[in-house]
């Protein structure tokens, strides 16, 4: 069976090699920064692919180009949140659609080093060693410490791996209940309240959608257990700001850790830029150099599953979309 592939021409470039030596039947149509494809520079209209990876982050003529294709299987694409309404639009054209694990990785070492950053004195012990102070400089350790984990994917699994392997206490809310070895444990959204009264890291790594929009709202940090650290690398959608900062002045939370929000990039006048208690970081934990390598071979694994005829890596649910 031949299978039309269709990707940016950047992308094809470098994975070409790597893709031929598969050994698939496979015909290659590449797309340009304007969403033309091919050196005929055709139309979408015109076009119709088996199997389209987004491989980096394109840009909206690319997206909506994939829109106005004639036909798509299968979208693999870098996101691992599909909040976007290009996904839910795809999907209602019965596309199948892919999202990417290859960010888990980097983003959960985001976590544990901007919150170890917060637990470690290191700004005094730099001032220290300036002013040639001797002194010693206590920590909290991660070992005595209870951690919430909202959201259970790829990015919450290596959150709890690596936390458990500190000696944390490890909790998790999602949809469903369920077993796990570095979870100690495994509850619902409904759970969610009693965690957070014991929890003195809280991490988002959900989706946003209808059950978790403005999740962590004023509820959430009246139940929140006084001084801990809020860490959102979910989406911004997920926190209502002004039940945030309304926390943090009152002492509820000690310290938030935000890479994502409502708007980006975030308008200079707001009041998180200046905010000291809040760590902020540009929509940038996924950035860490091994990315690139695992998104590769995701699509590597994935294409080869798809000339087979196998369950596909990473599908989601329509409904979940």
């Amino acid at each position: 069976m031949t299978i039309r592939l269709a990707m940016h021409e950047r992308s094809w470039a470098r994975i070409r090699e790597r893709t031929e030596a598969l050994g698939l039947d496979l015909d290659v149509v590449t797309c340009d920064d304007d969403g033309l494809f091919g050196p005929e520079k055709r139309q979408p209209e015109t076009i119709e692919a088996d199997y389209f990876w987004f491989s980096t982050a394109q840009n909206k003529a690319v997206f909506d180009a994939a829109e106005r294709m004639k036909r798509i299987d299968v979208l693999q694409t870098f996101n691992a949140g599909l909040d976007n309404p290009f996904y839910a639009r795809m999907a209602a054209k019965g596309t199948r659609i892919c999202n990417s694990s290859a960010q888990g990785l980097a983003i959960a070492e985001y976590v544990f080093a901007q919150v170890m950053s917060v637990l470690h004195p290191i700004a005094e012990q730099r001032e220290m060693q300036a002013a040639k102070d001797w002194r010693v400089t206590p920590f909290r350790e991660i070992s005595q410490q209870t951690w919430t984990i909202v959201g259970f994917g790829p990015i919450g699994e290596a959150l709890a791996h690596r936390a458990k392997t500190f000696g944390a206490q490890v909790l998790v809310a999602r949809r469903s209940p369920g077993d796990h070895p570095d979870v100690d444990r495994m509850g619902t959204l409904a759970d969610l309240p009693e965690m957070l009264g014991a929890s003195d890291v809280v991490v988002l790594a959900c989706p946003l959608n209808d059950a978790t929009r403005g999740l962590a709202g004023r509820g959430f940090f009246r139940a929140l257990k006084p001084g801990a650290i809020l860490v959102n690398i979910a989406r911004g959608g997920v926190v209502d700001d002004d039940a945030l900062i309304a926390a943090l002045d009152d002492g509820t939370a000690e310290t938030a850790i935000l890479d994502v929000f409502h708007q980006e990039p975030l308008p200079e006048d707001h009041p998180f830029w200046t905010h000291p208690k809040v760590r902020m970081t540009p929509h940038t934990s996924f950035a860490g150099d091994g990315g690139k390598g695992r998104w590769d071979q995701l699509f590597l694994d994935s294409i080869q599953r798809y000339a087979k005829g196998e369950p596909l890596i990473r599908e989601v649910d329509p409904k979940d979309i």
